[in-house]
């Protein structure tokens, strides 16, 4: 679950980013003087779309995992892993 709340916020905080780049920088089209990748992909907003998208699939994970986790407590606590893992690192000689 700690790992849900982690990539929601870091979705979340990228949104947020795109936003007020949206609201703050207008991209002058009809000259076309910035790379047209650049302009193709800050005009159509998909950038900001996939992160409000992935926001709220997000949040609609998180849900699902809650529910799961208070109706079927037995089956959640055997099959869901709720211990962060740890990582190992080889030791050095």
């Amino acid at each position: 679950m700690d790992i849900l709340i982690v990539n929601q916020s870091v979705i979340d905080m990228l949104a947020s980013f795109f936003t007020l780049l949206t609201g703050i920088v207008e991209v002058n089209v009809t000259g076309m003087s910035r790379d047209r990748l650049v302009c193709l992909v800050w005009t159509s907003r998909r950038l900001l779309w996939v992160m409000l998208t992935t926001s709220t699939y997000g949040i609609l994970l998180t849900a699902v995992v809650r529910y799961v986790a208070v109706i079927y407590p037995t089956w959640y606590g055997k099959n869901v892993r709720t211990k962060p893992y740890k990582l190992s690192y080889p030791k050095q000689h």
